[in-house]
């Protein structure tokens, strides 16, 4: 091969290749061992943090969905049960009617809203914003003591809640008031002289 010139070229032309190939890698980095075993024990400690960080990550997650049905178990349990007491009171209170608590979104109880739905005796189902001045004080203030019959708190105050209410309403609120307070102490602003009359205390103010 050695009196082959095409040969002889072509292996001289892969030389120079090469040749331009070393070249074009530069200078020899003696300390590339040393950095390559430094870039990888900062990777394996980076790795387990990231593993740390998923683990947090996940048990935070769990946490979170641990929280949400809680919550959503104990919303569920506290509405049926105010929903119940706010039947009754509506009823009583109206002599009658028919109210209930309706959920806007039974599927995500974490973001549903509540309507109130009142049916005034000898009425038919209305909205609320349908109803008298007198028919909304009654829904109110059975919607109040429902939700003090299920948690009830040391004290409650009323500002002329009565005031709407003829006189016939206003003496099953004052019924309801009555039974009440065994288990809260209601300070109630009225004008109404049948509620002054079912009072404990009086404070006059002039």
């Amino acid at each position: 091969h050695l009196d082959d010139v095409a040969y002889i070229e072509e292996w001289e032309a892969r030389l120079e290749r090469t040749r331009k190939r070393l070249d074009n890698l530069g200078d020899v980095n003696l300390t590339a061992v040393d950095e390559y075993l430094e870039l990888q024990a900062r990777h394996e400690e980076l790795m387990d943090q990231r593993q740390d960080l998923e683990a947090s990550v996940s048990e935070i997650r769990s946490a979170l969905a641990r929280i949400n049905r809680t919550c959503r178990e104990r919303f569920r349990a506290a509405f049926d049960e105010v929903n119940g007491h706010f039947g009754a009171l509506y009823e009583r209170l109206s002599m009658g009617g028919k109210a209930r608590l309706v959920l806007t979104d039974e599927e995500d109880l974490l973001e549903t809203g509540v309507d109130i739905v009142a049916q005034p005796p000898g009425k038919r189902l209305r909205n609320l914003t349908l109803l008298s001045g007198g028919e909304k004080a009654i829904v109110a203030i059975a919607v109040v003591f429902a939700l003090f019959r299920v948690r009830p708190s040391p004290f409650c105050i009323l500002d002329e809640v009565d005031a709407p209410l003829d006189e016939g309403n206003g003496a099953r609120f004052n019924d309801l008031l009555r039974d009440m307070v065994r288990e809260s102490q209601f300070i109630v602003i009225t004008h109404n002289k049948k509620t002054i009359e079912c009072a404990d205390t009086l404070y006059g103010v002039t």
